[in-house]
């Protein structure tokens, strides 16, 4: 366990680095945008969240590429993993075309949404802007699913940090006009945020061709013919994650939508939080990502005990930050705020929804990372089913009446919301203990 625990935080800290980087966009909008006042913070923030809750049709479905992709290096198949990757960019291309023409309905449906009106004029420019970044984010994805499956994890994290750098540089030309640019406001947030994720693509291309270069492997002789029968496998495989991945952060728009139909500050105060627990999220997260790598690669070799070790020794890291992080949040909760706003209503309410996300981020540790585990096997249906139950089924419902009819405010809703988290992580572990014993006694 030692030995796997070192060799999971070398491959995972890199890629922790890069989701952080990557909610770091997220970050850096909101504060950038923020002396624009409430109404843009909500906008930027409930965009940015219903933005990831169509994107992640794609982005799950391309999770696929870790199992496919990791268990053909486990078993040392190069020329394998170079044609997962052409047929990984295929599937990106059909699906930025679905999820354009969806998202360009979701905007138009907003109006009827409920959402505050000094919000829904800010947010539907903004995300009409944004959707043009599915195309060059969705083959980051490809790219990235690829490289971090052969344990090349550093270029992943270099991309996010300059990208970060473009990000927050085109955030601060283009919101307020500087450089020569014309001030956009809210929507020029939008547009530095499509640079940098085209930037993103761009440099692990580039990546990509640079490694091949200087230790020749291969990659240019994968022929480029269309393979329609490995793209449904990639599907068949990656829908269930994907709509895992839509359920939980849909789940999140969803009550985001709800918060809108409040006050302009109570959609403030929970997007507010939901950046601070979208930060502390990524650490899980990426272990999640190392977990289903290192799986995966157990499995190409054929390695049982080596799969199994692997699964625990990340949610045991998991557990044991988000156990340090809720203990500093229930701690200090103002100073994460006072990053984003010193608005005395939003700090007293998102105070307490802290309060909230600190009794239940262990659990959400424990899903997200026991998920990754279960990917690297292949099982992508049993996480699909238990967020579509704890979220949906139970959750929302609990939110939504807490939140209304028991008048409890927004944090009636991040009480249905921590239910549903508690449940799901409760599950999941369950389920990857119970298949670590049958594997050992088999």
């Amino acid at each position: 366990m030692r030995s796997e625990l070192r060799a999971m935080l070398g491959l995972s800290l890199p890629v922790i680095l890069a989701e952080l980087g990557w909610v770091m966009m997220g970050v850096v909008d909101t504060i950038i945008v923020s002396p624009l006042g409430p109404a843009a913070i909500g906008a930027v923030g409930s965009g940015s969240t219903m933005f990831f809750s169509v994107f992640v049709l794609g982005m799950g479905t391309l999770y696929a590429l870790d199992t496919f992709v990791a268990q053909a290096y486990g078993a040392g198949r190069l020329d394998e993993c170079h044609r997962w990757c052409i047929d990984g960019l295929y599937v990106a291309g059909v699906l930025s075309v679905l999820l354009i023409v969806l998202g360009m309905g979701g905007v138009m449906l907003l109006g009827h949404a409920g959402i505050h009106p000094a919000v829904l004029v800010l947010l539907q420019p903004y995300l009409s802007a944004l959707l043009w970044s599915v195309p060059p984010l969705l083959a980051y994805t490809v790219f990235r699913r690829y490289l971090q499956a052969m344990n090349s994890v550093l270029p992943i994290t270099i991309a996010f940090v300059t990208a970060n750098v473009v990000n927050a540089l085109g955030n601060y030309a283009l919101i307020f006009g500087h450089f020569g640019f014309p001030a956009f406001g809210v929507i020029g947030s939008a547009y530095a945020t499509c640079a940098a994720r085209v930037f993103l693509a761009l440099f692990l291309l580039a990546a990509i061709l640079f490694r091949e270069r200087r230790n020749p492997s291969g990659f240019h002789d994968v022929p480029w013919t269309i393979d329609v029968a490995r793209m449904w496998r990639i599907a068949r495989l990656g829908v269930p994650a994907a709509l895992q991945i839509t359920m939980e952060v849909g789940v999140f728009a969803a009550a985001s939508m709800l918060a809108g139909r409040i006050s302009p500050m109570a959609l403030a105060a929970h997007q507010i939080v939901l950046h601070v627990a979208s930060v502390l999220f990524m650490i899980p997260y990426g272990l999640s990502s190392a977990a289903a790598v290192r799986v995966g690669q157990a499995v190409g070799r054929g390695d049982a005990h080596g799969r199994r070790v692997a699964g625990w020794a990340a949610i045991t890291i998991g557990l044991t930050f988000a156990g340090a992080a809720s203990v500093l949040l229930v701690a200090t909760p103002e100073s994460f705020l006072r990053l984003f706003t010193t608005d005395a209503s939003v700090l007293a309410v998102g105070s307490v929804l802290l309060l909230f996300y600190a009794l239940c981020q262990p659990l959400d540790a424990l899903q997200v990372v026991a998920t990754g585990a279960l990917r690297g096997v292949g099982n992508t249906r049993t996480p699909m089913l238990a967020n579509l139950i704890g979220h949906w089924g139970v959750g929302l419902p609990i939110a939504y009446y807490l939140c209304f009819s028991r008048s409890w405010g927004v944090e009636g809703l991040w009480t249905g919301l921590c239910i549903g988290l508690a449940i799901i992580g409760t599950f999941l572990a369950d389920v990857w203990r119970r298949a670590s014993v049958a594997e050992k006694h088999t």
